[in-house]
């Protein structure tokens, strides 16, 4: 039993540590923390695909996707879409949202044809950055999310401006035998 309570002691309660971020006298320049090394990449940081995390390649907007388009892409991107932009656009994207029968100012319809004809690069830098009065959401959403809200922006424009070429041909000609 003896040889057992020789662990047991306090001594390794009382242990002389530093605060991090504080003052302290123990480096020279009097600070408890290490300043990480210049270029330090924090892990999960690493944003090596341009297209991806900016929306631009060699500074330009592009207008392709950097990943395919798929349903479950669009079901994500109206999920965050009525989550972040649904209240100054409104669910249908047409600039009517909440906060403008509130008295704030009316947001651009993203069915203007400015917007249908803006790259998807457009829609990504203004997400993260901001534009106008629209504060930048770049610490609110994910660059995989904005993507996601980009899919379904465009989804939203092609169901306000379609036309009978848009569609798929047997889709189409359902529709024709249906009406008759």
């Amino acid at each position: 039993m003896c040889c057992m309570s020789v662990g047991c002691r306090k001594g390794m309660v009382d242990q002389q540590h530093l605060k991090p971020l504080a003052e302290d006298n123990f480096f020279k320049d009097d600070r408890a923390s290490r300043v990480p090394p210049a270029h330090t990449v924090a892990r999960g940081q690493l944003n090596e695909d341009e297209q991806f995390f900016t929306g631009k390649i060699g500074g330009q907007l592009v207008a392709t996707f950097p990943a395919p388009v798929t349903r479950a892409m669009l079901a994500r991107g109206r999920e965050r879409f009525d989550i972040y932009c649904a209240v100054c656009h409104d669910r249908s994207g047409s600039g009517n949202g909440m906060i403008v029968q509130r008295g704030f100012p009316r947001p651009p319809s993203l069915h203007e044809q400015r917007l249908r004809d803006a790259p998807v690069g457009h829609f990504f830098d203004v997400i993260t950055n901001g534009y106008g009065v629209m504060y930048p959401y770049k610490a609110r959403v994910s660059p995989q999310d904005r993507w996601a809200i980009i899919a379904y922006i465009r989804a939203l424009q092609l169901s306000q401006h379609a036309t009978p070429n848009d569609g798929d041909p047997a889709a189409l000609k359902q529709l024709e035998t249906a009406q008759k």
